[in-house]
């Protein structure tokens, strides 16, 4: 997938064509020094991190097969009588390391209700992120609270931020390296629009790491 077929599609995104390719890079970098992805959002927005997480943790565009040196490390783990030795090496497929926060229910709930539910993804990000990784923040408006101190903490813990707003200014177009403003203000505009752009990020991503 090309830049100029997703513009030709989404003819509005003309307005991203700096900002997506700095987003495709940031993201290509943050795998290429071993890092992992941390995604928040609420609402339709929580639904697209684990859509997001989907497409990235298996074959999105391609069933990325198992390369050579990881079906010997299967072989070699396992007796060589283990009838599960083919299963694991023709049908498992590469994935890219991606955590989408709002699946983490038993921690959010317990937060929330135990500590203050504006900072269950801050809490998340601050135990599960590392200096390497990237956040990615998905908010329609770009200043929903519990999103913008997740972004907060990832940039104490040394993280990337990426976010993905509607197209005012916002907090946190402040806050991240890279903001891609979807040209909407209304949320369900917006939200169409992200889907197109974290489509057309991960088949970058997959073509960059197993074409």
């Amino acid at each position: 997938m090309e830049l100029y077929e997703l513009t030709s599609a989404h003819p509005g995104l003309l307005y991203c064509l700096d900002t997506i390719p700095a987003a495709q890079d940031l993201l290509v970098n943050t795998y290429r020094r071993g890092g992992k992805l941390l995604l928040c959002g609420n609402g339709g927005s929580c639904a697209d991190c684990d859509h997001i997480t989907g497409e990235l943790l298996k074959g999105f565009l391609s069933l990325r097969e198992m390369e050579t040196k990881d079906r010997l490390r299967i072989i070699n783990a396992l007796p060589e009588e283990d009838p599960d030795v083919s299963l694991l090496c023709n049908k498992l497929q590469g994935g890219l390391p991606a955590i989408s926060l709002p699946a983490q229910t038993a921690l959010i709930s317990a937060f929330s209700n135990d500590v203050d539910g504006s900072l269950v993804y801050a809490q998340l990000v601050w135990a599960l992120g590392q200096e390497g990784d990237t956040l990615v923040c998905l908010s329609t408006s770009g200043n929903s609270r519990n999103v913008v101190l997740a972004a907060k903490a990832a940039r104490a813990k040394g993280m990337k931020v990426l976010a993905l707003t509607g197209e005012r200014d916002s907090k946190l177009s402040e806050l991240a390296d890279v903001t891609v403003k979807a040209p909407s203000t209304e949320t369900f505009r917006v939200q169409e629009y992200h889907l197109p752009i974290y489509h057309y990020l991960c088949a970058k991503i997959e073509e960059e790491f197993f074409y």
